[in-house]
């Protein structure tokens, strides 16, 4: 069984920064942990993923912008979201994903993030 706990989130000005953090527990061989985003009314996406290889992929909307990075002894990643936009409102959740018989997807509560002009 996997937990995901996230922190960071908040409100935060137009052109500011914030720092998301998640922390896994539990169980699990990792293949990559990631960062998604639900704007208001839409579907959630990918923002952010890192492999288990050490490559990172981000969505284009946010790249040069975010950072994601990991922490393997501490079963964390973080998000580092730079000059934060107003289209980057929303709940952001963290995903790890589990290698085994079948891949294995667990989500955190989300934390929301809102960004004011």
């Amino acid at each position: 069984q996997v937990q995901l706990v996230e922190s960071g989130g908040g409100l935060v000005q137009a052109g500011g920064s914030l720092r998301l953090a998640c922390t896994a527990s539990g169980s699990y061989r990792l293949n990559a942990m990631a960062w998604y985003y639900q704007p208001p009314g839409k579907r959630r996406g990918l923002v952010a993923a890192w492999l288990n290889d050490g490559t990172t992929n981000y969505a284009d909307s946010v790249k040069g912008r975010f950072t994601i990075s990991m922490d393997k002894d501490k079963n964390t990643v973080d998000l580092q979201m730079d000059s934060l936009k107003l289209e980057d409102t929303g709940v952001y959740y963290c995903n790890l994903e589990a290698l085994g018989p079948t891949m294995t997807y667990s989500w955190g509560q989300g934390t929301p993030v809102t960004v004011t002009s």
